[in-house]
């Protein structure tokens, strides 16, 4: 069997090693277009899982390289005259040109046969003479772009600009430089990779770039200019290029990565931005898999290869969407910009959700000490404390909006319970509102409340447009009040081109087979194929609709709600108005923005109207369509300005939902950083909601400043208790019926013996080669 290997980097070269190993056999050649010790760029880091995976997969390039490796183990943020210092990192850093050596080295003693100086032109001819060919030749690969019809690369250039450098400056942290110009904040992540040799990476954004004038500067000049910048933290040390160009960083993802006898490995198939130091680590694990999975299959090459993708794309997806929330987080740090230093640094040590709360408690305690006392001392005389008079978790603190003060940060999500009969609000209701009401979160939302019998999704939602249907929402009301800290809000909506629908467990947006009601929209657009046509609304119509809500809005105040919430989300109604995707009209409440907002700022201004001043009101928007052609970012910002203008007091951040050809990228928190657009563009508190599962999420959202409220869904529907058990576990007081007091302090006796026993768990299970957890900062 004869492999080519198109690509002498530390991923081509590794792969190449570990075959000729374990198949002397074989013939292993890597064609590299560069000479031997040529290198571009200076350290690479890796993880000690990183490490740990080098070690089980050829102890002798493992021990060859950790010789040579400089070890760290903080995280050091220096930002406006501040440090802060976070240990428990565990990472290392090599030089490349070192680890390159040291790969061709051994790959020289197993027999691979390394040709320098090499451009494969013929990439048919490649394939026709060998058995295998792995494409490991980089961002610029002639391999994949030899066949983009079957790779399918999907190539996203970043705006943000940045230059690799290095230093004879000496670190013992992984250290991030935020420093403040007349052209705007420059950024360097540096860390020493040998003694007396550091990396930088010099970053910043387009409008600094082109104020600094660098477009216009040769590297010699970018050098200068820099170690003006940065001449504090140089401490009189220089700057050192090595081809040191400004670029822009691609985000490369491949639909396929095998086409034939040809797989991808490495940034030809998918790129992780270097503020997570992914970049080698992901191609060298890429590397072992591929490995692995010829280990698995034999020498069969299709076998294996479909192995391989099959087997390792889930792996390089979550590193890739780790990297990509980190690096979008440094591309909007004008948000951050205002912030608190302790916030600050704690935004950016759980910008890319690898690392949280509970995580910085283990490695920092006394830096999240610090966090908990900043969010209190925010809070004011309205703080809660512990017994022994430290502040609670974020998440814990109460908020007040306007003069209704939530106990705590958790909310139980709106969400449809389709057991409505003729929309009046049931027992059922009354148990699923009652029952998670008194598990302890400081606001519960109600569905989608419908404000017209036309208005209503399916026939099973409710709605508050009788007046046996105010009576029934108010002994919900009421024995929320009674029996629990929490406060209520009403959801306020209209189905629009949605309604008429089937119950969700029939067929979630299908249309009724019998029965239907006729529907409206603000154009005449069925949300499916075989969906009803809405009539495109008039303006009698939207009087019409618009008195709907001030009675619905006069009916939630009579039933004693504490808030309410205009739902401008999800493809209904007003949010038909909103999207451009769903609003062709040719009139005044059509094609800019502007005109798209009147009609939803229209029916808010009429119930912020009639609802008491000293209650908030609140709005739900999908902040994208998640389509192209759909609401930008900028115009979720003006959205939520507008609204704010206009006295809303929380913008629920939601998204999509608007048309089926919606494709969201689901995740952990997927939703978040939409929250954090707004509530840090907008200038507006946020709540945010979607796959957020854990008290330690909603803690580090709180602390980080992405949001101002947490709305949790599904976990409350397993757990309608979630939020005293998540008090529970951080030793935080909650209230509890006196029915079920025992209950809760059986909970607080027993929780502090469960989390010392998973903490200690955690330890032993950390890998002890280097002493320190793995991080994924």
């Amino acid at each position: 069997m004869r492999i080519a290997v198109v690509g002498g980097g530390p991923a081509g070269l590794y792969f190449a090693l570990l075959m000729k190993r374990d198949w002397p056999a074989l013939s292993v050649t890597v064609f590299e277009r560069n000479r031997p010790d040529d290198t571009f760029g200076f350290g690479v880091v890796f993880s000690d899982q990183t490490l740990d995976l080098f070690r089980q997969a050829d102890r002798e390039s493992y021990e060859a390289i950790v010789a040579s490796f400089a070890y760290w183990d903080d995280i050091e943020i220096r930002f406006r005259d501040t440090v802060h210092r976070i240990p428990g990192n565990g990472f290392c850093g090599c030089s490349r040109r070192t680890l390159l050596m040291l790969l061709q080295e051994r790959a020289r003693a197993l027999g691979v046969d390394l040709v320098f100086q090499n451009e494969i032109e013929d990439i048919a001819a490649l394939k026709r003479d060998y058995d295998l060919v792995v494409g490991a030749d980089g961002i610029n690969s002639r391999i994949r772009e030899g066949d983009l019809e079957r790779f399918a690369p999907e190539v996203d250039l970043r705006p943000n600009r940045f230059v690799w450098m290095g230093s004879t400056r000496p670190f013992d942290a992984f250290t991030f430089f935020f420093r403040e110009t007349e052209h705007g904040v420059f950024i360097a992540h540096c860390y020493q990779y040998e003694a007396g040799q550091s990396t930088w990476v010099l970053e910043t954004d387009p409008e600094t770039f082109a104020r600094a004038g660098l477009d216009a500067m040769d590297e010699a000049q970018s050098v200068a200019f820099l170690e003006g910048v940065f001449a504090e933290e140089l401490e009189g040390h220089r700057l050192i290029a090595n081809r040191s160009l400004w670029r822009r960083f691609p985000m490369i993802r491949c639909r396929n990565w095998v086409a034939d006898n040809v797989v991808l490995i490495g940034d030809a198939k998918a790129t992780a931005h270097f503020s997570i130091g992914s970049g080698t680590k992901l191609a060298m694990e890429d590397a072992i898999a591929l490995h692995r999975a010829f280990r698995r299959a034999g020498l069969d090459v299709p076998a294996a290869l479909s192995r391989f993708e099959t087997g390792r794309r889930e792996e390089v997806e979550k590193t890739q969407h780790a990297a990509d929330v980190s690096l979008v987080w440094f591309e909007h740090l004008q948000r951050f910009q205002d912030y608190d230093p302790l916030r600050f640094a704690f935004g950016l040590m759980t910008r890319s959700k690898a690392i949280t709360y509970d995580n910085l408690a283990l490695r920092a305690p006394d830096f999240v000490a610090a966090l908990d006392r900043l969010v209190a001392d925010e809070v004011g005389a309205d703080q809660t404390l512990r017994t022994d008079g430290t502040p609670v978790p974020p998440a814990f603190q109460p908020l007040r909006l306007r003069d209704l003060r939530l106990a705590n940060r958790f909310v139980v999500s709106p969400m449809c319970q389709y057991s409505a009969q003729d929309g009046l609000p049931g027992d059922w209701h009354l148990m699923h509102y009652g029952a998670r009401a008194i598990g302890g979160p400081g606001l519960v939302f109600t569905e989608m409340t419908c404000v017209s019998a036309d208005a209503r999704i399916t026939p099973g939602c409710a709605g508050i447009y009788t007046d046996a249907q105010e009576a029934a929402w108010a002994r919900i009301v009421d024995f929320v009040h009674a029996h629990s800290a929490a406060k209520i809000c009403l959801q306020l909506g209209h189905a629009g081109r949605k309604g008429a629908s089937r119950l969700m467990w029939e067929g979630m947006d299908r249309p009724l087979a019998e029965g239907a009601w006729p529907l409206v929209s603000a154009s005449p657009l069925p949300y499916y194929p075989e969906s009803q046509v809405p009539r495109e609304m008039t303006r009698e119509d939207m009087d019409r609709v618009k008195a709907d809500f001030v009675a619905a809005a006069r009916r939630g105040l009579r039933a004693g709600f504490d808030m309410i919430e205009l739902h401008c989300a999800h493809g209904y109604l007003l949010a038909s108005f909103l999207s451009p995707l769903t609003n062709q009209r040719s009139d005044a409440y059509g094609g800019s923005l502007e005109n798209r907002m009147k009609f939803p700022l229209e029916v808010f201004a009429a119930i912020r109207e009639v609802w008491p001043q000293d209650r908030p009101v609140s709005v739900r928007v999908s902040a994208t369509d998640w389509q192209e052609g759909g609401i930008s970012e900028a115009e979720t910002v003006a959205i939520a300005e507008a609204f704010a203008a206009a006295g809303c007091d929380l913008v629920d951040v939601s998204t999509g939902q608007t048309t089926p050809a919606a494709r969201p990228h689901y995740g952990r928190m997927f939703q978040t950083p939409y929250a954090d657009l707004v509530r840090n563009e907008a200038g507006v508190a946020t709540m945010c909601v979607g796959a957020i599962t854990s008290a330690d999420q909603a803690n580090t959202i709180v602390g980080a400043g992405r949001a101002d409220l947490v709305a949790l869904g599904r976990p409350h529907l397993v757990d309608p208790a979630f939020v005293l058990r998540a008090a529970a576990w951080y030793g935080v007081e909650a209230p509890q019926p006196v029915q079920y007091e025992p209950g809760r302090d059986q909970l607080m006796r027993n929780m502090p013996r469960e989390r010392a026993d998973i903490e200690a768990l955690r330890l032993k299970g950390r890998p002890t080669r280097h002493g320190r957890e793995p991080s994924a900062a």
